[in-house]
């Protein structure tokens, strides 16, 4: 009698256990199932909230548009850095040539109207001369640049110099044409630090 109602208590928790694992299962799918509709209504009534609202627009001709700086830093730098040239030097000299002063006045309106624009002025040299005098005629080169801007307005603090020497060459040829590419100060924006 022992084995026949120890049997049938097996049997019993056995069945007992298998519908305990079948109702856990429902149960589940039927939570995820109310889940589901619960979140696809919240969708459906954010989609209905906005049908009827228009997204505001603006009326910008193309003209503005093109007119209209780029909203990151980055994007600004870069667009604006494109448009600005590197100035020429002669052989020997730190003088602004007349020919590269409407470039100067390029960087010193575009500083003038980016007022969170600074620039440092990279003077570079040819390979001709000792490393150390080339150092100081980019030095004299870039504060001639430098000299300049402060002429136009541009308040000191937003500029900074930086002589390469000639050690950062465009051209490395040993020719006259390429030497002269070389002979030059380089203007690098960033944005000012406040």
């Amino acid at each position: 009698m022992n084995k026949i109602f120890s049997a049938l208590i097996i049997a019993g928790l056995f069945v007992s256990g298998c519908a305990h694992k079948g109702v856990v299962k429902e149960d589940q799918s039927l939570q995820q199932k109310q889940v589901s509709t619960t979140d696809q209504k919240t969708k459906d009534k954010q989609l209905d909230g906005q049908a009827g609202k228009k997204m505001p627009q603006e009326d910008v001709s193309a003209n503005e548009l093109a007119n209209k700086p780029p909203v990151d830093s980055l994007s600004l730098i870069k667009a604006l850095q494109a448009r600005i040239r590197d100035i020429h030097f002669d052989f020997d000299k730190y003088f602004i040539r007349t020919d590269e002063k409407p470039i100067l006045n390029e960087v010193a309106s575009t500083l003038g109207k980016n007022g969170n624009l600074k620039v440092t002025i990279e003077g570079n040299c040819d390979e001709k001369g000792t490393t150390e005098y080339n150092l100081a005629l980019g030095d004299r080169r870039a504060v001639a640049a430098k000299e300049y801007l402060l002429s136009q307005g541009i308040q000191s603090e937003r500029m900074d110099t930086l002589s390469n020497g000639k050690e950062k060459p465009l051209c490395t040829e040993s020719t006259e044409s390429c030497w002269a590419k070389n002979r030059r100060d380089h203007f690098v924006l960033d944005v000012t630090k406040n």
